[in-house]
């Protein structure tokens, strides 16, 4: 999330096209992100520029625009740099000149091509030239995009944002994900990606285990809102990375007539990472029966949460990994979403699952569940287990709202799964001394309140709960503050659970009684 002095500065450029545009609150993000996406642009094109020099500079070689391309930046024409834009006064039309930018930077750039907002035009000088003057300092790490995104979800549109993170997920929820499923090597599917913020933190995983993203992984894609699917091409040009990323809808598109090849290559993807919108109704189930993404069956209830947990489980290769976010209703669900997840557990092939405490999302303060499969474990001695973590008790308070990990807690998470797997754990972001202090430094054991190994047996005998406490136990959680809202909303996600639970069994009583009565007569 942004805090300080970029989220004053972001708070301004809001002001600046609140009174002097004729934009809705939820539009306030696309003008503000194409500046930014100059400014990161600018800055990483300088970098490489400082290094290999100037177009046309060498000697017996001529520095040129391929060179920049190997260097995997996006190739800035002088007059569509950010310090350019800058640079200019209210007697030029600035309006015209970031459209110019914008236009050039896709020709130079084909994966952009469509992608880069030319408005400006719309907004008039003054109001651009304060934009500029506030984004210049920005400096964000990381998913800098997916961060001021989400800003602006939160403070601007919240309405399209309170369902579990729509757009973005949270940077440490990412990180804990991509270092449980350790993406070292091959093709990242997320079929519901936002703006993009898996693929650039498995980029970083890549980076920091010493081998180059662009020639170690490839990126897959797809995403409903043409708008995001713009933001995600913006956020991968800018860290270097290219991607196939569709305009679609997931429901209703098969994940192998968009993506053929990787199929017919690999059968199906090496892993998968996600956070889906929790418990979304109306979704046409009447078209997915007998569809081969649904093997376990298609849920009762009208929710899509076991829709999204199997397309995810079809998607991969059989030696494939997957993590994502997930309501959690989902794991002690009942009636046909029980069956289908005794049938998951039973395939051998989940793995891991994570309770993460309240308020890590910026738009939602609801906890949720992390869950992992690894179809490579099924035929191994981990087929019959599943690991439970409880991570309610790990996390940085930021302010009242809100919550993150921190690096040493991530490490300690994903440390413990691999342990588990018979894996070297790392130990480079402080986490020996949480390691020690729970009794792990020398190898796995099960650590009452934080994690435990469940046979699946034992999952049968909790009527195939896939919930941590259920196994994990009770661990003091320091006198936790748990606000009236964030109860709130934990009781109204079950509520809605059980309605569509009762409108199921509504279904079937009905069904079943019109049966009956045929007999009858």
């Amino acid at each position: 999330m942004v805090n300080g002095d970029v989220e004053k500065r972001l708070w301004s450029a809001a002001d600046q096209l609140w009174a002097n545009t004729g934009l809705k609150p939820s539009q306030f993000s696309t003008p503000v992100l194409g500046l930014i996406f100059l400014r990161y642009a600018e800055k990483r094109f300088a970098e490489v520029e400082g290094r290999i020099g100037p177009v046309g500079s060498g000697n017996r070689r001529k520095i040129s625009k391929a060179d920049y391309d190997a260097e995997g930046v996006i190739f800035l024409r002088p007059e569509a740099r950010f310090s350019h834009l800058q640079s200019l006064t209210e007697s030029d039309d600035i309006g015209k000149a970031i459209n110019e930018a914008m236009k050039a930077i896709e020709e130079d750039n084909p994966d952009l091509s469509g992608a880069l907002p030319q408005t400006y035009t719309d907004l008039g000088n003054e109001v651009l030239v304060e934009l500029l003057r506030l984004l210049a300092p920005i400096d964000l790490t990381g998913d800098a995009f997916g961060k001021v995104y989400e800003y602006f979800l939160g403070n601007f549109a919240m309405k399209e944002g309170q369902k579990g993170g729509v757009f973005y997920t949270p940077e440490s929820i990412v990180k804990l994900i991509v270092e449980i499923i350790e993406p070292y090597h091959g093709r990242i599917l997320d079929p519901a990606c936002g703006s993009g913020g898996m693929f650039v933190m498995s980029a970083n995983f890549v980076e920091r285990h010493g081998k180059t993203p662009s020639s170690e992984i490839s990126i897959y894609g797809v995403e409903k809102d043409r708008v995001t699917v713009n933001l995600n091409k913006m956020n991968l040009a800018v860290h270097g990375l290219s991607g196939d990323v569709r305009e679609a809808n997931t429901y209703a598109t098969d994940i192998k007539q968009l993506f053929p090849r990787v199929f017919d290559e690999r059968g199906g993807f090496d892993f998968v990472m996600a956070n889906p919108p929790f418990n979304v109704s109306g979704v046409r189930k009447e078209d997915l029966e007998g569809d081969w993404r649904f093997p376990f069956g298609v849920p009762k209830p009208d929710n899509a949460n076991y829709l999204w947990i199997q397309m995810f489980h079809a998607a991969l290769n059989d030696q494939g990994r997957a993590g994502f976010v997930m309501a959690n209703s989902a794991g002690d669900a009942r009636g046909s979403e029980q069956l289908i997840r005794q049938r998951l557990i039973e395939d051998g092939s989940t793995d891991v699952i994570v309770s993460v405490g309240s308020n890590m999302f910026y738009t939602v303060t609801l906890p949720c569940t992390l869950w992992f499969f690894d179809k490579g474990k099924r035929g191994t001695e981990r087929e019959d287990s599943v690991l439970f973590l409880d991570a309610r008790s790990l996390f940085r308070q930021i302010d009242r709202a809100h919550r993150d990990f921190l690096p040493e807690q991530i490490e300690f998470l994903s440390n413990i799964v691999r342990l588990h797997r018979g894996d070297t754990v790392e130990t480079e972001a402080g986490s020996a001394d949480l390691l020690t202090e729970h009794g792990l430094s020398e190898g796995y054991v099960d650590v009452p309140g934080i994690c435990k190994v469940a046979t699946r047996a034992e999952i049968e005998e909790q009527g195939w709960s896939l919930n941590p406490g259920r196994y994990v136990g009770a661990t003091a959680r320091g006198g936790e503050d748990v606000d009236f809202v964030e109860r709130f909303e934990a009781l109204n996600e079950e509520l809605v659970q059980l309605n569509a639970e009762a409108a199921a069994l509504e279904q079937q009583i009905a069904e079943n009684a019109a049966l009956a009565l045929e007999g009858v007569r």
